[in-house]
């Protein structure tokens, strides 16, 4: 069964249910230190601990578990350039069909050696996002393998929910959950869980300010495109979709941008204060404490970080 709508609290806690067995339950850990820093309870929920290395499997797999017997039969199939296609790809396999990845021919190394380790058949392509879906559709009407979306699906974004839901179930009394935001699968599923399973916790989006389509889109309640995105946040330089701005409109307090030196501090700090390794576009929702020190003063508040695949050989620091 598809959801053909905004996820409901049941659609969240069933699809949870339905993903349970497959997914890691990630830790939330935290730092004294960094709460001495900057006077505040910081928690990290560690999506980078997740199977693929990111939160995007919680999505995927709903997605893949809430297609027929008759759908999986042809495949499945995606356009991603990193986390989504390794996701999808695990996915397949371990639902034994076959997972048609469309990716641009500039993704990271590290994201095309996961997706070929997880069975997943690639096909390169220019790296635009026109060349991403015309190669797409060919894909799909060559094998009739069933889509599936990054983020504008409604079983991908009840999917990413479980995410803060683990959170809430866990942790009471917080002011504020902050997640990253690209296509906002995960910002749009975080808001819905806050809203029914939080007290009064606030969701913030962070952003970069070269990749601010988002901030923007939010601001002038219309969906910008991105248009050459220049981030280090590899993951986010995707524009909003229809499904994910309609609840993000809805539900999320604020996004915040945030510069590069910012990300690049606020990731170097939780390499050598956490010991645990995480991609730019996690290292986006530190950034916003680091830029909003007096703001989050105080306050109990779950970073999200959203992923750790990240180039050993090309670090920014």
């Amino acid at each position: 069964m598809h959801l053909t709508s905004e996820p409901s609290k049941k659609n969240i806690i069933e699809a949870h249910e339905r993903i349970e067995k497959y997914i890691h339950k990630t830790p939330i850990l935290s730092s004294q230190l960094i709460d001495k820093i900057f006077g505040a309870n910081i928690y990290f929920k560690c999506e980078n601990f997740q199977k693929v290395g990111a939160f995007k499997f919680r999505g995927a797999s709903n997605a893949v578990l809430s297609l027929s017997a008759k759908e999986l039969s042809s495949g499945i199939a995606t356009h991603s350039s990193g986390n989504h296609a390794a996701a999808v790809a695990l996915a397949g396999k371990m639902n034994k069909t076959t997972a048609y990845i469309v990716m641009p021919s500039n993704a990271p190394k590290i994201k095309i050696a996961a997706v070929r380790e997880y069975g997943g058949k690639i096909t390169f392509c220019d790296p635009t996002l026109k060349a991403r879906e015309e190669t797409l559709d060919k894909i799909v009407k060559q094998t009739g393998a069933a889509f599936i979306h990054p983020y504008n699906n409604y079983d991908v974004i009840a999917g990413q929910a479980s995410c803060a839901k683990e959170i809430l179930h866990e942790l009471d009394n917080l002011d504020y959950i902050i997640a990253p935001v690209g296509g906002g699968g995960l910002l749009s599923g975080t808001a819905l869980s806050a809203y029914y399973f939080g007290k009064n916790v606030k969701v913030i989006a962070g952003e970069p300010s070269g990749a601010d389509d988002a901030f923007r889109s939010l601001r002038d309640n219309k969906i910008y495109p991105s248009i050459n995105p220049k981030t280090i946040a590899d993951g986010l330089l995707t524009c909003l979709s229809e499904k994910t701005f309609a609840i993000i409109k809805k539900y999320v307090s604020k996004i915040i941008t945030v510069s590069e030196t910012e990300i690049i501090q606020s990731m170097r700090l939780i390499w050598e204060r956490m010991k645990i390794i995480v991609e730019p576009s996690s290292a986006v929702t530190l950034a916003v404490i680091i830029k909003n020190k007096n703001m989050f003063a105080n306050k109990n508040i779950v970073l999200i970080i959203s992923g750790g695949n990240v180039d050993l050989t090309n670090l920014p620091f």
